[in-house]
């Protein structure tokens, strides 16, 4: 079963066992899902879903900055609350060690060797990264280890 399709089963589960919070959350996830389709008229795959959910849960993590930062500790929660819904369908994240691994092998792949090369870097981990690590702090360690 695909991703999308788990997603919408989980909408129905959560309809019948009366999870206001998680059946709005669920619906706004299908929604950014069929916003996507509509629009560029096609199909999501895993990996496009993944893509949507990314987004989601960066939306979340600065949304929870921003109500923290303004004393709004009620939507602060509801966010979290949000968050740790859309994170449940979320790859299973790697640890420090595995991206580690993989930077050294791609490093390695690429032929990397001075920080000009971080783009061929970047292209062979992504993919492979792709909603199991954020990309930011990946780019900062395969920073230090070509610089």
């Amino acid at each position: 079963m695909s991703l999308k399709d788990t997603i919408t089963e989980a909408v129905k589960a959560s309809m019948k066992a009366k999870e206001k919070q998680k059946t709005a959350t669920l619906r706004l996830i299908t929604s950014a899902i069929k916003q996507i389709e509509v629009d560029e008229r096609r199909e999501l795959d895993d990996d496009d879903v993944i893509t949507v959910l990314m987004k989601m849960v960066k939306q979340r993590r600065e949304s929870i900055e921003q109500f923290t930062k303004g004393n709004r500790s009620d939507l602060a929660e509801v966010e979290e609350a949000e968050l740790e819904i859309i994170k449940a369908y979320m790859p299973e994240p790697l640890t420090d060690t595995e991206i580690d691994t993989l930077i050294e092998k791609a490093i390695a792949d690429s032929g990397a060797e001075t920080i000009k090369d971080m783009g061929k870097v970047m292209g062979i981990l992504k993919p492979q990264l792709q909603g199991r690590a954020e990309m930011g702090p990946v780019s900062g360690k395969i920073k230090a280890k070509l610089g």
